[in-house]
């Protein structure tokens, strides 16, 4: 019996070494794991936070790049009178409004702003100074340029987009893009933690908190602050430090319990840092909670050992019982897991010949809308083919009689303009059979204009019988995608076509055709048509859906899986002719 007490008393004062052992160890572990999951937490809320302001960023990076080909602003930037200056000044302030840009305004070489979207403000820009400005002068030296500051006439703060204006070789001045990031802001602030931005500086020019804006991360160089007092970049702001101290491995805000563990992301912006501080009192918490859990299981368990010692025999004989009910637990879940495995590979198959299934219809789909287009387009191809025909047989005729009359060169450049309508007709004929073939699709890289010449010459008897002006613009010699030529030419008819019905029965109408170039190909085409309806304009793209009286709204759908097949895509945009517009991007190759 005293044998039994000894083994028991040693027992319990094992048990209590490794209890106090592992209650030190559980606190180890608990500071650790608050450690390592708020730098995970604060690493994931970084990258999402810079998605967002990248996202941000490159929606208005686009504007300068689209507004420098408006004629209004070469016009006005070239001399132009008060009136092209009041037309410039309304679409500015109708493209502010639509963009949530803050403001646009359009400063000539010597630093004078000639027009902006606020003329009608008291902090209006028209007639303001900006030559100082870096954005201003790194523009008209390198052709873009940008500037977070603070606004001289508004007080506002915002980044200014500026990209240079020229024509045929002439620096005419410069657009600028003033974006502000309120809502941006504000979105942060809904969020848990603090997120701000720092520019080369070190200064914080977008944040969570608006009581950081302008405090610094760093101490700023005598160069520095003479550069920003300079360009007036924030005033006669005293930029103080920002009131964040070293606490051990976190970082603790002056005058306060809070801590923290920061993640930072680099953004889109010269020297632009993305900060996030995410708070450590919640993950403590919960590890703490962790740590006395397994503090207490583990006494439960120490507990349970030490009653073992009462019962080791009964204990072995559950034991080998409970081994022997898990094995057969384990045998049948075995069993159970191999059906639902055969079950899984089964409805893989399933899925796998659904699939085959869906792509066979798609493509049943789209050669049926190539076959429908044709039926529209076979009217236009026959009064194409029966102009050079009825030609050939004049032709044939004159030179039958020129050479009844020795006139043998006449005859020969008869013969010879024969040939030449002879290959129209061969190249009109190939185009449309090459358009309704049915073939396996092969993406590969495409010449661009070639396609949109096969569309326009589809499409070019219907365009010419509603008298409307193809304008195309952006297209370089050798501008190459990547797509199949026969489905990316039916996207560009099936856009053309919706045009052509929208402008039906209306005078002097345009459909423009812009391509951008740039990392990816953009490929624009507007009208200025009615626009696209209120009510369909979330349902665009939802089959047989349309606003046409005798329309299946099948095409816009089609037309944008095939983008997407090509790695693209496909959508509305604002038109720059005031009706409907639709943006194909796609890749370059």
């Amino acid at each position: 019996m005293r044998r039994i007490d000894r083994s028991f008393a040693l027992a319990a004062f094992a048990g209590l070494i490794m209890l106090v052992g592992f209650a030190f160890a559980a606190n180890r572990w608990a500071a650790r794991h608050a450690l390592s999951n708020s730098d995970v937490a604060a690493g994931q809320m970084a990258r999402g936070q810079a998605g967002l302001l990248a996202s941000e960023l490159q929606k208005f990076r686009l504007l300068p790049l689209v507004l420098i080909e408006y004629p209004d602003v070469r016009a006005v930037l070239g001399g132009a009178g008060p009136d092209a200056v009041a037309r410039l000044n309304g679409k500015l302030e109708l493209l502010s409004d639509r963009t949530d840009a803050a403001v646009i305004y359009v400063i000539d070489r010597n630093g004078r702003t000639l027009a902006a979207s606020n003329w009608r403000r008291p902090t209006s820009f028209v007639g303001q100074v900006y030559g100082f400005r870096p954005y201003f002068q790194g523009a008209l030296r390198d052709g873009a340029a940008e500037l977070f500051a603070l606004g001289t006439v508004s007080g506002r703060p915002g980044l200014f987009i500026a990209r240079r204006v020229e024509s045929e070789g002439r620096v005419l001045g410069v657009i600028v893009v003033k974006v502000e990031f309120d809502r941006l802001e504000a979105v942060w602030a809904r969020q848990p933690g603090t997120t701000f931005v720092t520019d080369r500086h070190g200064v914080i020019i977008i944040t969570s908190r608006p009581e950081w804006r302008f405090r610094r991360t760093r101490p700023l160089s005598a160069g520095a602050i003479a550069e920003i007092r300079r360009t007036l970049q924030f005033g006669d702001l005293p930029l103080p430090p920002v009131a964040l101290v070293p606490d051990g491995p976190a970082l603790r805000e002056a005058g306060s319990d809070a801590r923290y563990r920061a993640a930072r992301v680099a953004v889109p912006l010269e020297g632009g840092l993305l900060r996030y501080l995410q708070p450590l009192a919640a993950a403590e918490a919960g590890a703490a909670a962790t740590a006395r859990a397994a503090l207490l299981a583990a006494f439960v368990l120490i507990a349970l050992a030490l009653a073992w010692l009462y019962r080791a025999r009964e204990k072995r004989l559950l034991q080998i019982e409970a081994r022997r009910a898990l094995e057969s637990e384990v045998a049948l879940r075995t069993a159970e897991l191999r059906e639902a495995n055969a079950r899984l590979t089964e409805e893989s198959r399933e899925r796998t010949r659904a699939d085959h299934r869906y792509r066979a219809a798609r493509e049943e789909l789209a050669q049926a809308n190539r076959l429908g287009s044709i039926g529209q387009i076979t009217a236009g191809v026959a009064h194409e083919i029966n102009q050079p025909v009825a030609a050939i047989r004049t032709f044939a005729e004159n030179a039958g009689r020129f050479l009844d009359t020795g006139k043998e060169d006449r005859a020969r450049q008869n013969l010879g303009h024969i040939v030449d309508l002879t290959g129209r007709i061969g190249t009109i004929t190939a185009e449309l059979r090459a358009f309704a073939r049915r073939g396996t699709p092969a993406i590969d890289a495409v010449e661009l204009s070639g396609v949109i010449d096969g569309a326009l010459l589809m499409l070019g008897d219907r365009l010419r019988a509603a008298k409307i002006e193809v304008e195309r613009s952006g297209e370089q010699p050798g501008l190459r995608v990547v797509a199949d030529r026969v489905r990316l030419e039916q996207v560009l008819i099936n856009l053309l076509q919706n045009a052509l019905d929208a402008l039906a029965g209306r005078a002097a109408s345009r459909i423009a055709i812009t391509v951008a170039a740039g990392e990816d190909i953009a490929i624009e085409i507007s009208d200025d048509g009615p626009g696209i309806p209120a009510a369909l304009a979330d349902e665009l793209f939802t089959p047989f859906v349309t606003g046409k009286p005798d329309g299946l709204g099948l095409g816009l759908g089609i037309a944008r899986d095939i983008a997407r097949e090509f790695g693209g895509d496909l959508d509305p945009v604002p038109s720059p002719l005031g009706g409907a517009a639709f943006r194909i991007r796609l890749r370059r190759a």
